[in-house]
């Protein structure tokens, strides 16, 4: 399989886009493997890797993020240990490692020589790292799905239906520290289709009172926050942020405050 990863990648000249894709091949490796462990049962995968292998989002994504839905056979480790050895099974030079002594568990997923194999280093030491996390305490009301994916594999999964996706995309622009041009991106994916997405405000006011406080943040202004987030935001940097993980890089120019203010009409 290692094979047919850098098969996939051979011809493509531009070196963000064969990163991008060898990652996300990967993603669905690991995927895979957490499928044939039965997690899925647990878990609901979320995040911005979530919308690119359900939804089609045009936006490559780095992590592998996951809510916890259910306690009962939760056994990471294991699906680990086998995520390790089903890439390495594949021809990858894996270590994977596991942190659980927070509320989030956290593992690095880290491949050897595949840099170099796919000309993107120089040295056989460099790693391709993939960040997998667990949020073991998400925000209650949010709405799980379950079907069929076939991007580089095909496997099963647990994920949040999108207006669940987005109220963890919209709690992330209102309360991020810092801005992220993939965030706004997603904004305007969410927004530009016909109905346009809006948040689980359940979920979302869930979030707000979980990391901020009881009564910081109304879930149902949800639009008028991200106004004024945005009125402190460069949107010249949001596009150097995120074109790089765009099929079409040229989409990033449609991150100007106009465009943003336009969906949230």
């Amino acid at each position: 399989m290692k094979d047919q990863a850098l098969a996939i990648i051979k011809d493509i000249a531009s070196p963000s886009d064969k990163l991008n894709l060898l990652r996300e091949y990967l993603q669905a490796m690991a995927l895979r493997s957490l499928h044939e462990s039965e997690a899925f049962v647990n878990l609901a995968f979320v995040g911005g890797t979530a919308l690119r292998f359900v939804h089609n989002l045009p936006r490559f994504s780095e992590d592998l993020d996951f809510s916890l839905e259910n306690d009962t056979g939760y056994k990471p480790e294991a699906w680990m240990k086998k995520l390790k050895n089903d890439l390495q099974l594949a021809g990858f030079n894996t270590a994977v490692s596991w942190n659980d002594r927070t509320v989030v568990h956290k593992s690095w997923i880290k491949v050897g020589g595949v840099l170099k194999d796919a000309g993107l280093a120089a040295m056989a030491d460099q790693n391709l790292s993939i960040k997998l996390e667990v949020d073991t305490k998400p925000p209650k009301g949010a709405v799980s799905e379950t079907g069929i994916v076939n991007r580089h594999a095909m496997l099963s999964l647990r994920y949040y239906d999108l207006p669940s996706l987005m109220a963890g995309k919209i709690h992330a622009l209102i309360t991020r520290k810092y801005a992220k041009g993939r965030d706004w991106y997603d904004l305007l994916w969410y927004r530009g289709k016909r109905p346009p997405i809006d948040p689980n405000v359940e979920q979302l006011q869930n979030a707000f009172d979980q990391t901020s406080g009881q009564g910081v943040f109304n879930a149902e202004n949800w639009k008028r926050d991200v106004v004024e987030r945005l009125k402190a935001i460069d949107c010249d940097a949001l596009v150097n942020d995120v074109k790089n993980f765009l099929e079409h890089p040229g989409d990033s120019a449609l991150l100007t405050e106009q465009n943003i203010l336009s969906v949230l009409k």
